[in-house]
């Protein structure tokens, strides 16, 4: 159950990973774009990095090249529609995406909503830490099983869920420092 709970946990850490990249940081990286969902082909939904090359050629700009140029003007579309705060602009076979500096206040407004998105992974782990020890809990008229068992499964939880909590948190850490790198 401690091992189920862990695969969980890392889970919930990759997935918080996932959602904090997708945080503009006034850098440019392809992980800002690529997870955007396009209408690629009638009706068929599909993300850009499976549609087209992207790179960051430097630190302000992203280039898009579509392996398909029919689809050109839906990759356009779609970043228009994801609310990025960026303004793709076609260039030929090319989408070139610049992006702007962050002035300090969205820089600030940024640092609460990795907070937020931190906050939302630490309740993931309480909500599996619950179910844990409920299972932990459910052992406890089981045959063989001794209080010191089910308190060293107690203990034993709490380190995994500190240790995740840190890990949060050094997440949350390093990306407010790259929001507030000038």
């Amino acid at each position: 159950m401690l091992v189920t709970g862990r695969r969980r946990m890392d889970e919930v850490l990759e997935l918080v990973k996932q959602d904090l990249s997708g945080v503009q940081t006034g850098r440019a990286r392809p992980a800002l774009v690529e997870s955007v969902k396009v209408e690629a082909y009638e009706g068929s939904f599909m993300e850009i990095k499976e549609l087209a090359g992207i790179t960051a050629p430097d630190p302000h700009s992203l280039v898009i090249k579509p392996w398909d140029s029919s689809i050109l003007a839906k990759i356009e579309k779609g970043l228009n529609e994801a609310n990025l705060g960026v303004n793709p602009v076609v260039d030929q076979e090319i989408i070139r995406i610049v992006i702007p500096s962050l002035t300090e206040e969205r820089r600030l407004e940024l640092v609460k909503v990795v907070r937020q998105k931190i906050e939302a992974g630490k309740t993931f782990l309480r909500q599996i830490r619950v179910e844990v020890k409920q299972k932990i809990d459910d052992q406890k008229d089981g045959a063989g099983v001794s209080e010191d068992d089910i308190h060293r499964l107690y203990d034993e939880l709490q380190k995994i869920i500190d240790e995740y909590n840190a890990k949060l948190e050094e997440m949350e850490k390093n990306k407010e420092q790259e929001l507030m790198a000038l």
